[in-house]
Order: C-alpha cells, then sequence, then structure tokens
C-alpha cells in the first residue's frame, strides 16, 4: 500500500513533462493517489489533458490563479469529482515579468512588482482560500520555494522577493489552519532544469556551481522534490507544519565552499619611522 492511498487532491502549476509539478503528480499517483489536475490557459490545456491520462486523472480543470472566481470552481469541481473532500493541494507557480526580473530589485517597476506577488504568492493564499472548505482533517498544502527566499541569488531579484514572502505566508497559513488539523508547508528545491528556470540568467552557471559546492556532490531533479512532497502531503508528517524543507544536496547549509589556502607568506614587518630614521 502507497504513504498517498485512499487520499485524494490537486497539483496547480502543471505545464509540461518538466515540470516539478508534473513529477508530483505523478509521484503522488504512484503511492495512490487520486490526482486532479489544472490547467492556467487554453495554450496548456491540451498539453494537461494528455499528461492527465498517464496517472488516471479524475479531472482536469481550468484556473488561472489571478481570477478568485476560477480558483474557486476550480476547487469546488475538484472537490465533486473527488468524492467531496481534499486531501492535500499543491501549488507549484511562479512568474516574474522579463523586464523586471532581469532590472534587479532596484529597477523593478510597481506593476511588475504587483504582478510577481499576485501570481507568485497570492495565489497560494487564494488557493488554499478556496480551497479551505472541502480540506479534510489532517489534510496538507504544500507549495514551491528556493533560497533566494534567504539569500541573495545573483539573477533571482524580484522573484527572492517573493519567495520571502511565499515562506512567511506558508507559516501564517499554517498557523490559520492548525486548529483544523490542516498541515501547510513548502520545499525549497536547489536548482532543477524546468522551462521556467532555464529563463534565468545565469541559470547554467548556476547549476555547476551548486553541484560542485553542495555537500552531497551534485545537482537535484523533480524527482528528488516529488519524493520529499509525497513525504510532506503523507500521514508520515503528521507532525510537521509551518516548515520549509530544503531539497538541495545540502547547499543551503555552507557558510564557505573550499578547503582554505595555504596561507600567505607572512608581509615583512614594517619599521618604525625612527628605525628608518
Amino acid at each position: 500500500m502507497g504513504l498517498m492511498q485512499g487520499k485524494s487532491g490537486v497539483v496547480v502549476g502543471v505545464a509540461n513533462q518538466h515540470s516539478i509539478a508534473w513529477a508530483i503528480a505523478e509521484r503522488l499517483h504512484k503511492e495512490g493517489a487520486r490526482v486532479a489536475l489544472t490547467y492556467a490557459n487554453e495554450g496548456l490545456r491540451r498539453r494537461v489533458e494528455g499528461l492527465s491520462k498517464r496517472i488516471e486523472s479524475p479531472l482536469v480543470v481550468p484556473c488561472d490563479v489571478t481570477d478568485d472566481a476560477q480558483l474557486a470552481s476550480a476547487m469546488a469541481a475538484a472537490a465533486a469529482a473527488l468524492d467531496g473532500g481534499l486531501d492535500f493541494v499543491v501549488h507549484a507557480v511562479a512568474f516574474a515579468p522579463e523586464r523586471d526580473l532581469k532590472a534587479k530589485v532596484v529597477g523593478t517597476s510597481r506593476q511588475g512588482f504587483h504582478t510577481t506577488m499576485d501570481i507568485s504568492v497570492y495565489s497560494f493564499i487564494g488557493l488554499v482560500q478556496a480551497a479551505a472548505p472541502y480540506l479534510r482533517p489532517n489534510a496538507g498544502a504544500l507549495t514551491l520555494s528556493y533560497l533566494g527566499a534567504e539569500r541573495v541569488c545573483v539573477g533571482y531579484n524580484i522573484m527572492g522577493v517573493a519567495k520571502a514572502a511565499l515562506e512567511a505566508s506558508c507559516r501564517y497559513l499554517a498557523a490559520d489552519l492548525g486548529p483544523r488539523g490542516i498541515r501547510v508547508n513548502a520545499i525549497s528545491s536547489g536548482p532543477i532544469r524546468t522551462s521556467a528556470a532555464i529563463g534565468l540568467p545565469n541559470f547554467q552557471e548556476m547549476l555547476a556551481k551548486r553541484a560542485d559546492q553542495s555537500p552531497l556532490g551534485r545537482n537535484v531533479d523533480q524527482g528528488d522534490v516529488a519524493n520529499s512532497a509525497a513525504f510532506l502531503l503523507s500521514d508520515l508528517s503528521r507532525s510537521t507544519t509551518g516548515t520549509v524543507l530544503h531539497v538541495d544536496g545540502g547547499y543551503n547549509v555552507m557558510g564557505t565552499w573550499t578547503e582554505a589556502s595555504e596561507a600567505p607568506a607572512k608581509a615583512p614587518e614594517e619599521k618604525s619611522v625612527e628605525e628608518v630614521a
């Protein structure tokens, strides 16, 4: 029997077969869960519907996370298709306008800030809000973050600010929903080759450096995140909430990355003015 046997829920954010969201959906299905999927727009509909057949998804429904009415209707439809309730919701959505992402935080426009925070942060709050009436006791909500929420990561810029707000939202939602037995957690993964990530200006360099500098000496992939997601959404983590779980090969614990080099030769001592005279 799988970790998620008898459980059902929704994964929001599948774009293609390389998506972290898709890897999570596949893993949950493998563990026995029934998984409904959403698509963001008509351009993604056929692709998501095609993927849904691989996991025998009972529902594929439109869900523009900037539209409260669509969030509400998507969660209601999912609950109806999944025997009236939800045991989990997965949020894998983030976006920043290209101009603002490249502009560095100091150059972020007001509209770009609003758009980034709405799609990357409020969408998680809105999703949990829309799902809340249908969430069963001990249900889990999960979102995806990145180390840029905690540290300055070159090229991540305004998205780092958004991820910091997302992690704070996770903690507050955990406190809000804890009395109902509902858990809210986040996974902060290392860089992974997805359609969204490869748009970052220094992504290839980031991959190479993280592999060299993490304790495990390698990068992580979609499957690593999916494995941790299955744990956080299963009963094995029934006492874990408000947590950001790092799945990054240990990179986040490092303060320096190379062995100390040989100490330089001692410089000649400077003579005093008196000695020179």
